[in-house]
């Protein structure tokens, strides 16, 4: 990756046979690195394959053959391109915890630290990953939160929590808003912070797992664990039957709607 080439030469392939190519990914950086496996394939016997029409041969299959003088097919060629994306080290993270009543709605601000964030002179290789949820802030933070950029505009963020399967995401998917309001740059150790607001708003009592997943489009993961816990709701109403007498029975009334269908 590092703008080396390797050459493999001189292996033999019977008909049919595979041969697999080992690449080997050793990043140093949060960023993306990008190379290209060529493989070219000749005849054993040097012969060229022939090929009747030339000028076809040299318009659409140029960068995919090597044409001898002749006119025939002296190499194949099969040009694979191949992206490194660079992931932060998976550590024992302790989760940020998104706790809220159910049939309640709560607002959270988490915050995320990505290391070895490019470009920057002073960026480190990633070692650590953290993320917090701080609970103490208001819940109307988008009005008094600006949104600054302390660093270049070229480096973007993409964010999505994903989850343990398909169930869950059915599940928490629709109770669950996020969105990035901030972010900053320590100029001194390359570090980047970058703030989210978490909307919770659960249905009825759970506990699941998610995983936030940050990647910077100059290339980098980063993987932060997240556990939304909704506690039993809040007692609707208490309903008082008043006995009129021993043995006999007492009626009351009440009503129940439902929220769906």
């Amino acid at each position: 990756y590092h703008n080396y080439l390797f050459y493999l030469t001189g292996t033999r392939l019977a008909p049919k046979e595979k041969l697999d190519i080992p690449v080997l990914f050793m990043p140093d950086t949060m960023k993306m690195y990008e190379a290209v496996v060529v493989i070219h394939v000749m005849r054993e016997n040097g012969e060229n394959w022939p090929y009747e029409d030339s000028a076809a041969l040299n318009k659409g299959l140029k960068s995919s053959v090597t044409v001898a003088e002749n006119g025939g097919i002296q190499g194949i060629l099969w040009i694979y391109p191949v992206h490194g994306i660079p992931e932060a080290p998976q550590q024992k993270l302790v989760p940020a915890v998104v706790c809220c009543r159910a049939r309640q709605r709560v607002e959270r601000r988490v915050e995320v630290l990505l290391t070895g964030v490019v470009p920057g002179a002073n960026a480190m290789p990633a070692t650590r990953n953290s993320a917090t949820v701080n609970t103490n802030k208001p819940a109307n933070i988008q009005e008094e939160v600006q949104v600054t950029d302390c660093f270049s505009t070229t480096v973007e963020f993409l964010y999505e929590l994903q989850y343990q399967s398909n169930e869950t995401k059915s599940q928490l998917g629709a109770l669950v808003g996020m969105h990035l309001i901030q972010r900053e740059r320590d100029t001194e150790s390359g570090i980047v912070t970058l703030i989210f607001n978490i909307v919770f708003a659960p249905n009825k009592p759970m506990r699941n797992e998610a995983t936030l997943v940050v990647q910077c489009t100059t290339g980098g993961v980063w993987k932060f664990p997240m556990l939304f816990i909704a506690t039993e709701p809040e007692v609707d109403d208490v309903i008082n039957i008043e006995a009129v007498g021993l043995n006999k029975e007492s009626i009351v009334g009440f009503k129940l709607t439902s929220q769906t269908r």
